[in-house]
């Protein structure tokens, strides 16, 4: 702006006199630099006062840390998933390991105590998620990954009766069956995420796989389901190989910046294209990143590995930095920085992407 400002200094001679004179135009430019900018958002129809969400992760067996968290600027937090097909192999190996030798002779039920006793559900998820909404002072959301219709829905009404301010439905499909076309995959999804938003009553967002061929039609059924938002993207476990052994190498690799693009390339082609609230995940570790998800379309930015990596006090740096970006830039607000650089508001945003692309190619050097 400031450039904008200083260069109509130069291209003009009339200004002596007028009321929109170079120095006045620089003074008015110079207050509005000065603005803080406030953090206040909107995100799944739920009023934050912070954009930065303590996304899905083990933090959630972690009071204590999570309070830090919250204490830094979070503005709402994510449980990590309720994975239906963990809580079947539970009750399958207890059964298993209770009930098959009940009835081996007459006195057998003696020594063996009711399978009733041992948690097989949902229980210890529900009561953390509890715990969670009366200590943190924020809005909890919980997470649930199912793999059967009626497990998303049983699961789903579970989740809003224990007191989650919403539910984040993780799409988690591979497409191993060679019978089995990508739009019939996709439309089992939508007929989930529109089982789900029937049989609650608060808001349900969907946690995206970064790979739809068409991204933009898939977020127009959610939202035609009833999902309130989208969360731009999950990452996936991906196990690598270990040759001495043979076997796979299971470790958790955690994100870096270079992961943002994607994230933000989808966020900046959905918005004005969709009523969805968009929240961006995996990639933001600085204050700048968390700008550009901003700026890009997103309401809500989710850090999970800066957080694991560095606690609450990579939060606050983020928050920090994040709010020194968007006051230097003049923004009053998040609405006003929100969904500026995407898109819709560029100018023939298809050829300007696709000369990007040649122009990146041409020069990699």
């Amino acid at each position: 702006l400031l450039r904008l400002q200083l260069s109509s200094v130069s291209s003009t001679s009339s200004w002596r006199g007028s009321t929109s004179s170079p120095m006045k135009l620089l003074t008015l430019t110079m207050k509005r630099v000065n603005v803080m900018t406030e953090l206040a958002t909107r995100w799944l129809g739920l009023e934050l006062r912070s954009p930065l969400v303590v996304g899905a992760s083990p933090l959630t067996d972690d009071l204590d840390a999570l309070k830090a968290c919250v204490d830094a600027g979070a503005g709402a937090v994510v449980m990590h998933s309720l994975f239906e097909e963990q809580l079947v192999e539970e009750q399958m190996a207890a059964h298993r390991f209770i009930d098959s030798r009940i009835n081996m002779d007459a006195e057998a039920r003696s020594f063996f105590p009711e399978s009733e006793l041992f948690e097989m559900g949902s229980d210890s998820y529900l009561q953390r998620l509890e715990l969670l909404r009366h200590s943190l002072g924020v809005p909890v959301i919980a997470s649930l990954n199912g793999i059967s219709a009626g497990g998303w829905t049983r699961h789903a009404r579970e989740l809003e009766a224990a007191g989650a301010h919403a539910i984040e439905l993780n799409l988690y499909d591979l497409a191993s069956d060679p019978e089995e076309t990508a739009e019939a995959l996709e439309q089992r999804q939508l007929s989930v995420v529109r089982s789900v938003a029937e049989q609650v009553s608060i808001p349900v967002s969907v946690k995206l796989s970064p790979f739809y061929s068409a991204l933009p039609a898939f977020v127009a059924g959610i939202e035609e389901s009833g999902a309130r938002g989208v969360v731009l993207f999950n990452r996936f476990y991906q196990p690598d190989m270990d040759l001495d052994e043979l076997e796979l190498s299971r470790e958790v690799v955690l994100s870096t910046s270079a992961e943002l693009p994607l994230r933000l390339h989808a966020a900046a082609m959905l918005f004005g294209q969709t009523t969805l609230e968009m929240a961006v995940s995996g990639g933001v570790h600085s204050g700048d990143d968390a700008a550009k998800a901003i700026l890009s379309g997103a309401a809500a930015v989710q850090v999970v590995s800066a957080v694991l990596s560095g606690g609450a006090g990579a939060l606050s740096r983020i928050t920090r930095e994040m709010t020194a970006r968007l006051s230097g830039m003049g923004y009053r607000s998040l609405a006003e920085a929100r969904g500026v650089l995407s898109m819709a508001n560029a100018p023939n945003a298809r050829t300007w992407e696709r000369l990007n692309y040649a122009r990146l190619l041409h020069g990699w050097k």
